[in-house]
């Protein structure tokens, strides 16, 4: 009987380790800095501060892993996009490719947005490792990391080994939350 308790205990507790969402993303107030390179988005073809560059405002930043890239991702990306075009003014998500072969990714990111027709979303690529930068510590397990800034403050982190539409509303709401304050 104790043997049987103790396998139990042991079976709900990995249990529960696995299904805890990974920690990914900065782990201070202020929003990091983020060079990438524009793809998509207002400063096509350079690269970009875009922490700078949105000077405080409402953003979402989302890191993608570009070889966990599907059509789960991309609807979610095309949810919230369309969520933040409806409802927040100044409203942006930049969205940052993780990926190995840049020059790839630089290629493939214009006809994606065709794909997609994404109306507030910039889509970048990171240019150094594909961790990426390290000042965001971002999980390299998630599949994509959400995360809400806004007036240069760190306001939520969501980081995902899977994602769909369906997890658009935690995310959305996190941004509204910090706009109305």
């Amino acid at each position: 009987m104790l043997r049987l308790a103790l396998g139990l205990s042991f079976l709900l507790a990995a249990g529960q380790a696995f299904a805890q969402a990974p920690v990914s993303g900065p782990t201070t107030a202020t929003t990091p800095a983020l060079k990438v390179f524009d793809t998509t988005g207002p400063n096509t073809g350079n690269e970009v501060d875009y922490t700078a560059d949105r000077k405080g405002k409402p953003t979402v930043y989302l890191f993608v892993a570009a070889d966990k890239w599907d059509r789960p991702v991309a609807r979610f990306l095309k949810t919230l996009d369309s969520e933040v075009a409806k409802e927040i003014d100044d409203g942006y998500l930049v969205a940052v490719w993780l990926t190995a072969d840049v020059d790839k990714t630089k290629e493939y990111l214009p006809r994606a947005q065709q794909s997609l027709n994404l109306q507030r979303t910039a889509l970048t690529c990171y240019l150094g490792d594909k961790g990426g930068p390290q000042e965001w510590s971002l999980d390299p397990d998630a599949h994509l990391t959400a995360v809400v800034s806004h007036e240069g403050k760190v306001v939520k982190n969501f980081a995902y080994r899977s994602v769909n539409e369906t997890d658009v509303s935690a995310v959305f709401e996190a941004l509204k939350k910090a706009v109305k304050k």
